[in-house]
């Protein structure tokens, strides 16, 4: 859910061996037949909420996932949820990395966690692979993330084990949780960030049809296939998976796609796809429209609501600055980022 700017806390660095103890996972390694020997193991990502760790080993080469250090909220970092998440959308033929183990005992080191395959890629920000690094592989790789969006929406997810959430009341749930949460992470009085989330609720659309949804779906959150043609290898971070309205995503990844002269705002985490011959938001969600045959006439709505959503938790982020837990630059920016995604949702909607 938070944007991949976080500046690792170092006493976090510090406690490296508690949040990961490489003896423990070893034996559990070698209990599920994943390699032998000594491991390795180095953190990799730069998200702000879970944990994940290349682990090299003799004859293995995995992905382990963790929550962070406790306490958790109630049904937070819920590791065991995630795991399940992917294992049936995989089933489903979605790009997921393949889950290899999955461990509820707190025991082994402390929390739950799961061991998932390493997939080779990279997630692009503001450069490409060389590989992708022209007007045609550009274009070619703005639909490809589209598509593999249309791919999830159509999961058959009874089928598949995908009880995820309640299949009705979603935008609901949604305004309502939100709404809660700007009263715990507020640093200060911000009346447009209620004025904004009642007028949503009060133009809230009908939502047409359930389906998985991702929740925070950008190019950010997926890896990009290092050789042409441009491909998606594996979307990332199912943590806010659920059943709810797919133009929640769709809204999302348009108001985060970076474009020529769009409205800058915080969430424009790929400048990258500014550059010539990556395709505008408005020709991918003509693509998405045209693939689904939805009715993407509400998308305005969806992107205003998505704009709220990230006030809300880049208020958190922008708290914890104030109170020495970050200081990247990018944190101590929300102080007007905040205002500035508030500016735009109200622009759009």
């Amino acid at each position: 859910m938070l944007p991949p700017m976080e500046t690792p806390n170092p006493a976090a660095v510090r406690r490296a061996p508690e949040l990961l103890p490489i003896g423990a996972v070893e034996e559990f390694l070698d209990s599920q037949g994943l390699g032998a020997g000594r491991a390795e193991a180095s953190r990799i990502g730069d998200g702000a909420s879970n944990l994940t760790y290349l682990v090299e080993r003799e004859g293995a080469r995995v992905v382990l996932r963790r929550p962070p250090p406790p306490p958790l909220p109630p049904s937070a970092h819920d590791m065991v949820r995630e795991a399940r998440v992917q294992i049936g959308l995989a089933k489903a033929g979605v790009r997921v990395p393949r889950i290899l183990a999955v461990c509820q005992d707190e025991s082994v080191i402390g929390v739950p966690f799961y061991v998932m395959e390493f997939v080779d890629g990279v997630v692009v920000t503001d450069e490409l692979p060389p590989a992708l690094d022209t007007p045609e592989e550009r274009r070619r790789l703005g639909f490809e993330l589209v598509d593999r969006l249309v791919e999830l929406h159509a999961v058959d997810w009874p089928a598949h084990g995908l009880d995820i959430g309640k299949p009705t009341g979603y935008l609901e749930r949604q305004l309502r949780r939100w709404s809660g949460l700007w009263d715990i992470n507020a640093t200060r009085d911000l009346k447009a960030c209620h004025a904004l989330g009642e007028r949503l609720k009060a133009t809230m659309p009908e939502s047409a049809e359930t389906t998985v949804v991702h929740g925070d779906y950008r190019l950010g959150n997926v890896l990009v296939a290092r050789e042409a043609p441009a491909r998606v290898a594996a979307i990332l971070d199912w943590e806010m998976a659920t059943l709810g309205d797919p133009l929640a995503d769709l809204g999302y990844l348009a108001a985060t796609w970076s474009e020529a002269m769009c409205d800058e705002h915080p969430l424009l985490l790929g400048p990258v796809t500014g550059g010539e011959g990556f395709a505008g938001r408005d020709e991918l969600v003509a693509r998405y429209a045209q693939q689904t045959g939805r009715d993407v006439s509400a998308l305005a709505w969806y992107e205003a609501f998505a704009l709220w959503k990230a006030s809300v938790f880049c208020e958190a982020i922008y708290g914890r600055y104030l109170k020495g837990e970050r200081a990247d630059e990018w944190a101590a920016g929300l102080c007007d980022g905040v205002p500035r995604l508030l500016d735009v949702a109200e622009g759009i909607l």
